[in-house]
């Protein structure tokens, strides 16, 4: 599958990529990944050994002269986020990613590409196979779990990464290099709130929000996009005056990712459904115009409930009020900008998944920020609301900010090759996102460490592609850089 891959150039970072695209690996699922590669690496004759969590590190030992050149890490991760269509049948435990190439890109088709950050995993392993690039010792570190918790990074076994020097491969502009990412935490909110029987005079609708863009929670949070859960609980707030009541909610899938879709649905006054059709049709038409031209294909429904589906209970009146309240109030978006860094926000919060069943409330938000006191901070926002409503919140899978470095020896190469192979310098920034070198250089702290990479667009959404031509530059990049600092100690 995908054999339009191999055509494309440059053909090692292409080869492996489609083998990254052939097998399965969201979050959870990337051991047969990690088989193929382990097999891989005996077949070339290199050295490989996994932590105690399963990341994989590869190792390649220094070409000739070059012994006593600093080790090299390349960094990336193997796991994949999982987003699909609603109309798409895609498994991402079973299924292949089917690509195709439109106008210098390659997308995927109505599924995530998984370009983050499969091609600088496939950098990584046509790096290890060259013969062509003269480069000090090297080891190749794939994670896991990046996408879901930084599970890979966070249980990384300290004392056994032998480089001075790291790589992160998972950036996602051309001509940009970074030196600083944003720390984070889940916020997470669980709930057991009361039910009552749905009377006999109530009826039941559906409400969805669809059609949104989406995107990835860092890399996006300051774009112009709908977040499907912001939007439905302003739509089940205005449906207050039915005396509606939640039965269930289900929106979004990821916490790292905006949310594109969100359903509810609620029983309310049989002789209130006209109202209430009325009111949700005049505020699509209200939305629509706040949130074009980004999210064009928005759309907002509403579907009466077959008598035969109808629930048995749904929350009593004040418990869903109470929740409809705390969602329409709950922090979302872009909090701060940095006042250090021009242009880059400081502390956002992404409400990336909200849950209603059988009375159990759920919510996930990924907090984000260049201050780790501004993550703790927000966290404790969600605590102060949610308990108002008796749920229980607590944070899970923090993990530490990159602080930058920009007397960095490391970037100071980077910028110079850039400069000699490119004919341009690179712009040197701080990413509101959470790259692995901040947990990795907190077990490490004497790392030197740049991230860079291809351009890539929409990830964390079906609408991820990646601009061919700068994955050409990437490859570049990356082998001059190497075989750079192999030649530095050499000389």
């Amino acid at each position: 599958m995908n054999e339009h891959l191999d055509a494309l150039s440059p053909a090692p970072v292409w080869r492996h990529f489609r083998t990254l695209c052939n097998t399965p690996r969201p979050s959870g699922h990337e051991a047969e990944l990690v088989a193929k590669l382990e097999a891989w690496a005996d077949e070339l004759g290199l050295a490989h050994d996994r932590d105690a969590f399963g990341n994989l590190r590869i190792k390649k030992p220094a070409a000739k002269g070059c012994e006593d050149a600093p080790g090299v890490i390349l960094q990336g991760h193997l796991d994949m986020v999982a987003q699909a269509n609603a109309e798409s049948p895609h498994d991402f435990t079973r299924d292949s990613i089917s690509t195709y190439v439109h106008d210098g890109w390659l997308h995927a088709e109505g599924t995530t590409l998984g370009a983050d950050n499969g091609l600088g995993v496939a950098a990584a392993l046509a790096l290890l196979e060259s013969t062509e690039v003269a480069h000090g010792p090297l080891e190749a570190l794939f994670t896991l779990e990046e996408e879901t918790s930084m599970g890979g990074a966070l249980s990384l076994d300290e004392g056994w990464l032998e480089g001075s020097l790291l790589l992160n491969l998972d950036s996602e502009a051309r001509g940009e290099a970074y030196i600083g990412c944003a720390g984070g935490s889940d916020a997470v909110v669980d709930a057991r709130l009361p039910q009552t029987p749905v009377e006999a005079h109530e009826r039941c609708l559906d409400i969805a929000v669809t059609g949104l863009a989406g995107g990835h929670s860092g890399l996006d949070i300051h774009r112009p996009l709908g977040n499907a859960n912001r939007l439905l609980a302003r739509v089940l707030r205005l449906l207050e005056f039915a005396d509606a009541r939640l039965v269930s909610y289900q929106g979004g899938t990821l916490r790292n990712a905006i949310p594109r879709e969100a359903f509810a649905r609620v029983a309310l006054p049989a002789d209130e459904i006209d109202a209430v059709t009325a009111k949700v049709q005049t505020l699509e038409a209200t939305l629509r115009g706040e949130l074009a031209p980004a999210d064009s294909d928005f759309a907002l429904s509403v579907k009466p409930v077959a008598a035969a589906d109808a629930p048995d209970e749904a929350l009593n009146l004040d418990a869903s009020a109470m929740l409809v309240a705390a969602l329409h109030a709950a922090p979302c978006g872009v909090e701060r900008m940095s006042a250090e860094v021009k242009g880059v926000v400081d502390t956002s919060n992404n409400l990336g998944v909200v849950q209603l069943e059988d009375g159990r409330a759920h919510l996930c938000a990924l907090v984000r920020s260049l201050h780790d006191s501004a993550v703790t901070a927000m966290v404790d926002r969600f605590r102060a609301l949610f308990e108002l409503i008796g749920a229980r919140v607590k944070a899970e899978h923090g993990y530490p900010g990159w602080v930058p470095n920009a007397q960095s020896p490391l970037l100071a190469t980077f910028i110079d090759c850039h400069q000699a192979r490119l004919g341009r310098e690179p712009a040197v920034k701080v990413i509101h996102a959470g790259l692995e070198c901040g947990i990795l250089g907190s077990k490490y702290p004497a790392l030197d460490m740049i991230s860079f990479g291809p351009t890539i667009l929409g990830a964390h959404s079906p609408d991820e592609r990646v601009d061919i031509d700068s994955v050409e530059e990437f490859w570049t990049l990356l082998k001059a850089l190497v075989e750079t600092l192999g030649r530095q100690a050499a000389e």
